[in-house]
């Protein structure tokens, strides 16, 4: 059974940087496009960026363009978001979600089947 686990969430100021980590247990992690994924309270999961099998191919949601940068280290099954310049709006809990086979690039939490818990992230303004 594949198991994610965020890490690196915490409380930050505006203008502030921090990078979130997803270690995944279990075979076969470089076969599966990655994604992360944000929510609020009250409100849906809110896709933030995503990343191909081979880190060749990545797509952000438009606000944290510039900002967010994702990237994977198959040899150690990790998927990282590094968040720049953050801002009070990034607020949320972040999760990090394997994408359903074949489906790199949606946008849709339902192309997701695994989810990890969620590391809380607060930009103070």
């Amino acid at each position: 059974q594949v198991q994610l686990v965020e890490s690196g969430g915490g409380l930050v100021q505006a203008g502030g940087s921090l990078r979130l980590s997803c270690e995944a247990s279990g075979p076969a992690f470089s076969s599966y496009p990655m994604g992360w994924f944000r929510q609020t309270p009250g409100k849906g999961r809110e896709f933030v960026a995503c990343i191909s099998r081979t880190a060749l191919s990545i797509r952000y949601e438009d606000s944290v363009k510039g900002r967010f940068t994702i990237a994977r280290d198959n040899a150690k099954n990790t998927v990282y978001l590094q968040m720049n310049s953050l801002k009070p709006e990034d607020t949320a809990a972040y999760y990090c979600a394997r994408a359903r086979a074949l489906k790199y690039g949606s946008t849709d939490p339902r192309d997701y089947d695994i989810w990890g818990q969620g590391t809380q992230v607060t930009v103070s303004s």
